[in-house]
């Protein structure tokens, strides 16, 4: 089967994730992380591209971002690809390609769903094992929305702004939220989509996208199509 082209719109927020290559390590030290961090703020500032969350694991990453322009998001993954991959090998004495084949990206609907975007991300270091508690983990921006830090990497998202009237409110709702975590069934849905490169949102947001794409925004439904039934009245 041929392979989709990828659905990035500018103005939307897209779930993004990055792999290591046969599952190997894509940070092996902090000094890397920082390395990322520092191509992921270069590459966003240049294509003028808003991040709104990050969660840094060894190998993998998942990112929030709104690209300014149909192919910002392309040109900055790209970049920071190129940038940051030749660093590591640098770094490390190694050769070849660091990243699994190209990244993943959904299209995320603005209002709840972005909202689980973004506990997605900030929670997965919990959902994995790695820490007990979101601000646990020092490489995702959980402690910039919990106002532990101020992260000058991050854009708030139109979700964040909707969780109170005052950042105490903001951060408030947004703690009650990390410590109950990502209910399974929405962690496992906003995964799915990852990976295959759906969108995600209601019927009418979809509808919207397939009309503004020339490329499916779902999966089609499995089996054929059903019959039409025969009428007594003779329809033709």
């Amino acid at each position: 089967m041929a392979r989709l082209p990828r659905l990035a719109l500018a103005g939307h927020a897209h779930l993004v994730s990055l792999y290591g290559h046969s599952g190997q390590a894509v940070f092996i030290d902090d000094e890397d992380r920082r390395q990322f961090l520092a191509a992921l703020r270069e590459s966003a500032l240049q294509q003028r591209v808003s991040v709104h969350g990050y969660a840094l694991l060894d190998d993998h990453v998942h990112l929030l971002l709104s690209p300014t322009t149909g192919d910002g998001l392309g040109r900055l993954m790209q970049g920071l690809g190129r940038r940051y991959g030749a660093g590591f090998n640098r770094r490390h004495g190694r050769r070849g390609t660091l990243w699994a084949g190209r990244f993943r990206a959904t299209v995320v609907q603005p209002g709840a769903l972005l909202l689980d975007a973004m506990l997605f991300i900030d929670h997965h270091p919990v959902r994995t094992g790695r820490v007990a508690a979101a601000p646990d983990h020092p490489w995702s921006s959980a402690r910039h929305h919990l106002g532990s830090v101020a992260d000058g990497l991050i854009t708030e998202c139109s979700a964040w702004w909707l969780l109170g009237n005052t950042p105490f409110e903001r951060e408030a709702a947004y703690r009650r939220m990390l410590d109950e975590g990502l209910p399974l069934s929405r962690a496992t849905m906003l995964a799915e989509a990852g990976r295959k490169d759906w969108a995600l949102g209601d019927a009418s947001f979809l509808a919207d996208l397939a009309q503004r794409t020339a490329r499916p925004v779902r999966p089609r439904p499995r089996g054929r199509p059903s019959a039409k039934p025969k009428s007594l009245a003779g329809d033709v």
